[in-house]
Parts: structure tokens; sequence; C-alpha cells
């Protein structure tokens, strides 16, 4: 191959034409690299006020990390924000708006209800 532009997973584009992902998938394991996104994923957790800065410092850390490991992209390209979220808040700032409204986008539901 001459040279090549990765869009995603989904296909590369050389001089001679476009591969199919599946294409692709085998010549990134006959190469043995992987193609990394650039620019994601943003990462939020909302929780009650009183953890201590050391806590949160960790939990961003092993974020990061998983987020890496599992998606497979570069460090550098993962961003992790922390929002407190007061407990009389909670049923209107988040349950309501992020669990209850969009309970089709959450992949690990809560064990409670309000």
């Amino acid at each position: 191959m001459k040279s090549a532009i990765a869009l995603g997973a989904v296909a590369v584009c050389d001089f001679e034409g476009i591969a199919s992902a599946e294409q692709v998938s085998r010549a990134k394991t006959l190469l043995g690299e992987e193609l990394k996104e650039k620019e994601m994923p943003h990462v939020i957790v909302k929780l009650y006020p009183g953890r201590s800065e050391q806590q949160k410092i960790r939990l961003a850390e092993q974020i990061t990390k998983d987020v890496v490991e599992i998606i497979k992209c570069d460090e550098s390209s993962v961003s992790v924000a922390i929002e407190e979220i007061k407990p009389a808040d909670w049923a209107e700032k988040v349950y309501k708006p992020d669990i209850l409204n969009k309970s089709e986008k959450l992949y690990k539901k809560p064990g409670y209800s309000m």
C-alpha cells in the first residue's frame, strides 16, 4: 500500500481504492498496529460532594486507564470531568435528566429509584 488515511475503523483509502472494514482489521493485525482515536472521549462523573481531591484524582486516573485499555485510544485523547451535585439537587439535576429520561443510553443502571 502506498499510503493510507484511517477513517475510524470503517475504511482505508489509498491510491488504489478503498478497503473494507474487514480488510482494514486484517491489515492492522498483520502490521501489529491499532488505529487510535485522536480526540475523544470525554467522561463526566457526577457525584455528591465530599470526596477528597486525592480521591477525585485517583478516580480520573483509573477511568482514563480503563478507557485507554478498553477502547484503544491514546491517553492524551481522554478527558475526565467531575461534577459535584448536592444531594438536594440530585433528582432534578441528575436522576431525572440523565437517568430517568435517558435510560436507553445507560449501560449500568443504578440500584435505586426516585
